[in-house]
């Protein structure tokens, strides 16, 4: 299509200035060309995203307070922000809370990366309940008691639709893991069930229902959390699972890829039937296992980057950095913007250096720009 653009502008150069060599029409003819395609393609005229950019991009920055800080506002308007997460420290009620989505949004940004800001929230029920005052009105292991999976897919579709009037759009829940008695989930109540086939049925209801109410939903913690005995936002945790266990208790992550979830969250957690390290700081998980073993296409996000389990492999920095090596599109940080600008500085110093190819990090970036621009103004 682009050469046919070009040709067809050199013709009408000719048209212009007959006397004009053939080397001076193709320049004029370029040049129309370009603007034409300007006009019809309007994303073909933005700039090329710089390496702040590119780096600022990949990280789920947090936010100080209940108001955007000059701070934040200046790094959207510049385009290193795309993406948020928001805690209850954000949204005392839904009064303050719609007024900070609502001036995230309304900040400029720059041509090509003006797609709306992914704002996340960690809303499962239960016990993760950023926005106390809304749906789900029960956690993950009652809904899976209690439910079946219309219920639960209502329960989904409600809390989606007070999600995206208080202005968030992207849940980071379902749980898709497999609880597993001793483990961290099944004392919280945050899987739900005990058995694949089980949470691969009621995982995928909450994210069709999160999906019928035009909001993002997200499988977390691939490859899967049931088996920890502590949390990593506390430890760092270590899996001795064997791979085949594994594989089996990867059903839910399966059943949700199949039906088109969008986002995919991967654990900090060392299951060492796998590799040696946290799965988000391991390409053989995230583009290994997950893209190309399980297929899946989407966006991958990464949990909490700041966290105790991630210490040991370079804090914020170097967690981000290597996360962001390994093939995952967004890095969440979660305690603060001062500790996100840590990461986005890790992140743009592997781009500059080749750690991460250019290419890779344009098509991460394309891969959320994407998910972005399903989301509608």
């Amino acid at each position: 299509m682009g050469n046919g653009v070009v040709m067809h502008a050199v013709r009408i150069a000719a048209r212009l200035a007959p006397g004009l060599s053939v080397c001076a029409r193709m320049l004029i003819g370029g040049g129309l060309a370009m603007a034409a395609m300007a006009v019809m393609f309007p994303a073909l005229a933005a700039a090329a995203p710089t390496t702040a950019q590119l780096a600022g991009q990949r990280i789920t920055w947090p936010v100080d307070g209940t108001t955007v800080s000059p701070s934040m506002r200046a790094a959207i308007a510049r385009g290193e922000v795309g993406s948020v997460i928001l805690f209850s420290r954000n949204a005392p009620n839904r009064t303050v809370l719609g007024r900070l989505t609502r001036q995230l949004q309304a900040i400029p940004r720059p041509a090509g990366l003006d797609a709306p800001l992914l704002v996340t929230v960690d809303q499962e029920g239960g016990l993760v309940k950023r926005m106390a005052w809304a749906p789900p009105t029960m956690s993950a292991a009652r809904m899976g008691a209690r439910l079946d999976p219309a219920g639960i897919r209502a329960e989904g579709a409600a809390t989606g639709r007070v999600m995206l009037r208080s202005g968030m759009n992207a849940n980071l829940a379902p749980v898709c893991d497999v609880a597993r008695r001793g483990g961290d989930l099944f004392r919280d109540g945050r899987a739900f069930g005990t058995t694949p086939a089980a949470v691969a049925a009621d995982c995928t209801a909450f994210a069709q229902g999160l999906t019928d109410a035009g909001a993002v939903a997200t499988a977390k913690h691939f490859p899967g959390f049931g088996r920890a005995r502590v949390n990593t936002d506390d430890a760092a945790v270590r899996v001795t699972t064997p791979r085949a266990t594994l594989e089996q208790e990867m059903e839910p992550f399966r059943a949700v890829i199949a039906t088109g979830i969008p986002m995919i969250m991967v654990s900090s957690i060392i299951f060492t039937a796998l590799a040696p390290r946290p799965a988000l700081l391991e390409a053989s998980v995230v583009r290994g296992l997950l893209r190309d073993g399980l297929g899946f296409r989407g966006v991958t996000i990464t949990d909490a980057i700041d966290t105790p389990a991630l210490r040991p492999y370079g804090g914020t920095a170097g967690a981000s950095a290597g996360s962001a090596a390994a093939g995952m599109d967004l890095v969440i940080i979660a305690t603060s913007e001062a500790e996100a600008t840590k990461g986005m500085r890790a992140v743009s110093a592997a781009i500059a250096s080749g750690r991460i190819p250019r290419a890779e990090a344009e098509a991460s970036l394309q891969r959320v720009l994407a998910l972005r621009r399903s989301l509608g103004r």
